[in-house]
């Protein structure tokens, strides 16, 4: 079965260059289990078979991206008549015992790396020999891939809420013979017969550059775009914005999630303004840690695409977010005082929430626990239509489940997002809350932040100054 890209998804596969691959990355690190306790150690074939079983569940995944003749029309996803799991789920080592700082490397080589194009989209790594008896599963899917609708990342649907992995129904898939060039260029004319306005943009793009496809996104998307660059001047100059290398640097955050809401309560502000007034924080003492003069006017203005955090009336739970929202924000990495800090973004959030435009995501809230990775790739693809010069970095922040998760019967312990550099962005912050605790992955330009760790060393600085002024 043929079926063609979306202007989105077909904006997303066009957009990526050999220094900026656009896949995003998932890493979750799973523990050997106690003595006495439910599970198991997590292996290459149990992760092989777990992943084949699921794949009903994301059945683009078995599809690959195939260009029309000519570029006369979007491409398309065919099934991969040479799909083979073994290909897509891969193996790697550390040298026991690995160190996280070992493992940090590997993760950002493995994120430079793009993706084959003439397979399906996405790859898969369990990592052995980490220190303590752990293992970590690293997942690339590229963004074309995964809309959240009706494609969920794969590094979700593994996922179980008990160690007793569950079952799910088997299909009888037989790829089908995949279609010729002949036939492409066929059904591509065929289709632009039955739309003509379609077929008159096919016409004139023609002979363009890919990158001026990039423009045809969804109603929706375009909507908000239009809104901002017409409300918004371009973002203040900063050391942030670099032409960028193939290659990265990566590096990782663990906090608290019981300390953004003691400073919810202590502020009366939300969680997810108490996430962005630390990660201001940080921002600002590594910016001063890199030498840079700031100004208590000083900003740096983020595009902050983010599942709004849903919590229970006593506080104690996090809900399934049911969509995506995407603005601007500058952020006040100038002001020296925490609480002002924290208030200028509170205000700046609730002036958003009159503008912003949401992204729904049905598809999530229907599978076991939450989708954080489905919902940094519905992000990432938000902000990669914002004009480069309107801002300095992408902060993407989803909500995960907050009781414990199970891969092939091993407990996950710790999940990071990887979210992809876009152009002239040497830095993306992805975050994620899971099982009380929130998790920062940072991924940087080797050459243009070289010095990211300073950047993870600077969020728990930041957050000790916030609750430092919460005893105040």
């Amino acid at each position: 079965m043929i079926m063609r890209l979306t202007p989105q998804d077909a904006a997303f596969y066009r957009l990526e260059s050999s220094s900026n691959p656009m896949h995003i990355g998932a890493l979750a690190i799973v523990g050997d289990p106690e003595p006495g306790a439910e599970g198991h150690a997590l292996d290459y074939d149990t992760l092989v078979d777990l992943v084949e079983s699921r794949l009903p569940l994301v059945p683009r995944y078995r599809r690959k991206v195939r260009e029309i003749p000519f570029m006369l029309g979007r491409p398309v996803w065919v099934e991969d008549s040479r799909f083979d799991i073994t290909y897509h789920v891969r193996r790697s080592a550390l040298p026991a015992p690995g160190s996280d700082a070992q493992l940090q490397e590997l993760v950002a080589r493995l994120a430079s790396r793009p993706l084959d194009h003439t397979r399906p989209l996405w790859e898969m790594y369990l990592i052995e020999g980490l220190s303590g008896g752990r293992r970590a599963v690293f997942t690339k899917s590229h963004s074309a891939l995964v809309d959240g609708d009706a494609a969920l990342e794969i590094g979700h649907v593994i996922l179980d809420t008990s160690p007793q992995p569950r079952i799910v129904a088997t299909d009888s898939w037989t790829a089908h013979k995949e279609p010729s060039e002949v036939e492409l260029l066929g059904g591509a004319l065929l289709y632009l017969a039955s739309q003509p306005r379609e077929a008159v943009d096919v016409l004139r793009r023609a002979g363009t550059s890919a990158s001026a496809i990039a423009g045809a996104t969804g109603k929706v998307v375009e909507s908000v775009v239009s809104a901002v660059r017409s409300a918004t001047l371009g973002a203040p100059d900063s050391t942030l914005n670099a032409p960028t290398s193939r290659n990265r640097r990566f590096d990782v955050v663990r906090t608290d999630l019981d300390d953004y809401r003691r400073i919810r309560r202590c502020f009366d502000c939300s969680i997810n303004d108490a996430i962005l007034a630390v990660t201001t924080g940080a921002l600002r003492n590594f910016l001063q840690a890199r030498g840079e003069v700031l100004t208590q006017s000083s900003v740096l203005r983020a595009v902050v695409p983010m599942s709004v955090y849903v919590e229970s009336p006593n506080g104690d739970q996090l809900t399934a977010p049911s969509e995506v929202s995407s603005f601007l924000i500058d952020l006040p990495v100038g002001e020296p005082n925490p609480v002002l800090r924290l208030s200028h973004i509170k205000h700046a959030n609730a002036e958003q929430t009159r503008h912003r435009r949401s992204v729904q995501a049905r598809t999530l809230v229907h599978m076991a626990g939450f989708a954080p990775a489905s919902l940094h790739a519905m992000s990432m693809r938000a902000a990669s239509t914002f004009a480069e010069h309107t801002f300095n970095l992408v902060i993407t922040n989803a909500p995960g489940p907050q009781q414990p998760m199970y891969i092939g019967g091993a407990r996950m312990l710790e999940m990071y997002p990887v979210s992809p550099l876009l152009r002239n962005q040497t830095s993306s912050i992805g975050i994620t809350s899971y099982d009380g605790q929130v998790f920062y992955g940072l991924n940087a330009d080797r050459d243009g932040l070289s010095d990211v760790g300073v950047l993870a060393a600077a969020v728990h600085e930041s957050m000790e100054e916030m609750l430092g002024a919460c005893s105040q």
